[in-house]
């Protein structure tokens, strides 16, 4: 199910991506790629932990098949205001509410993984799971644009361009892909994903009340727990340099690399980008495990800093479609490598009864960060997105954070 929603959602970005940056009638500007990225990621943000509530007493099953069959109803929506050519506001508005569902769903299955796994196999079942629902969601990119491109040779043959976009077919093809998510959670019977029965917990309402206040307790706990806080300060960095180097990419495949009139042409650049930097994260995901059982979990975040540092300004600097695809791939290695070790660090320096909410606050650092650097970007980038001065800053702030993070730790031990 994890697989076939996840690859549902890439397919459903394709076509995101195809008509909010990448259409004809669009010449975006850096701070309509920050307001399509903060669209996209705060729902995360701000629902993560209220979600967790209502998790504890739902049907997870339940969860998961309404989850993908809400989202049918959702994105075909999203696909008639497509085809009414909306754009603003409406829209985004209309692109947030079907993104929003989407935080139940990942949550969710999260919630349900202890109930299918046994404990002795939960630390490789944490592994295979993200990296599986990666690989699914980078296929979905791939499938999108196949459908996409698929739509543009038969619309060309049968309609006029304005008649049909071919991003409400990929719309379509991804709305009737969540309702096979959903028929496949059907098949799980409804009471094995728990939640397990609980006569002291809360009411929902009163739960949500103290969703604030259980969150300052988790950072006050956090305060006491340096190895996870310096590893959630450094992730938090590391995700606004990305953020901003994602800005960047994004601009340069849309406006540098390409005119105004070749979108077909930019989009596919753009995808491969993407998919080279989703092979960097599987990558990270298989040699992680493996370098530190060699070097210290710590030694290797150094490690990935400073290589992200380095690949930003070389090859990254030169500013060439290959110069970028190799600057991408370690990039993705260390963005997927750091995050590794920092949800390790959480997960054995948290204690138990305080986790739910460290990760509840890590998902808002996590999220927050990008946002913020594309706010960021829309301030200092060129609409073409091409910035010595940019490459150079955030070089220079994956170094520092390197620095900071092997002074904290020193300073610690």
């Amino acid at each position: 199910m994890r697989v076939s929603s996840q690859l549902t959602d890439g397919v459903f970005q394709v076509a995101l991506a195809a008509y909010v940056i990448f259409s004809p009638e669009q010449q975006p500007s850096p701070s309509a790629i920050a307001a399509a990225l903060a669209v996209v990621l705060l729902p995360f943000s701000v629902l993560g932990p209220f979600v967790g509530v209502l998790l504890d007493r739902w049907s997870r099953r339940q969860v998961l098949a309404w989850s993908n069959f809400v989202r049918v109803g959702l994105v075909a929506l999203v696909a008639a205001a497509v085809q009414l050519d909306w754009r603003g506001p409406a829209l985004f508005g209309l692109i947030l509410v079907c993104l929003s569902v989407n935080r139940f769903l990942l949550a969710g299955l999260s919630a349900a993984l202890p109930h299918v796994v046994e404990p002795e196999d939960l630390v490789t079942a944490n592994a295979v799971t993200p990296t599986a629902g990666t690989l699914s969601f980078l296929v979905g990119l791939g499938l999108g644009s196949l459908v996409r491109t698929a739509y543009v040779a038969a619309l060309g043959r049968v309609v006029e361009p304005h008649q049909f976009d071919a991003n409400v077919g990929v719309l379509l093809t991804a709305a009737a892909l969540y309702g096979v998510a959903g028929l496949l959670a059907l098949r799980i019977p409804r009471d094995d994903l728990g939640p397990d029965y609980d006569p002291d917990r809360p009411a929902v309402r009163e739960a949500a009340r103290h969703v604030a206040a259980g969150l300052v307790d988790g950072l006050r706990h956090l305060g006491e727990r340096r190895a996870a806080a310096y590893g959630l300060a450094t992730i938090g960095a590391h995700r606004f340099f990305y953020g901003m180097s994602t800005v960047s990419l994004i601009l340069l495949y849309r406006n540098y690399f390409h005119t105004p009139d070749e979108t077909d042409a930019a989009f596919a650049g753009l995808s491969i980008a993407v998919l080279v930097s989703g092979v960097g994260f599987v990558t990270a995901a298989f040699v992680t495990p493996v370098v530190t059982d060699v070097v210290t979990q710590r030694t290797w975040v150094l490690t990935l800093l400073v290589t992200a540092a380095v690949t930003q300004v070389f090859p990254g600097a030169l500013f060439t479609e290959p110069a970028l695809l190799v600057s991408a791939f370690f990039l993705g290695v260390a963005s997927q490598g750091i995050k590794i070790c920092v949800d390790t660090f959480v997960q054995t320096h948290v204690d138990d009864a305080y986790r739910g909410r460290v990760f509840s606050l890590y998902d808002v650092i996590f999220n927050v960060a990008f946002v913020a650097a594309a706010a960021v970007a829309a301030a200092v980038l060129p609409p073409d997105g091409k910035s010595y001065a940019v490459v150079a800053a955030i070089s220079v702030g994956y170094l520092l954070t390197a620095l900071g993070y092997a002074r904290a730790e020193g300073l610690r031990e």
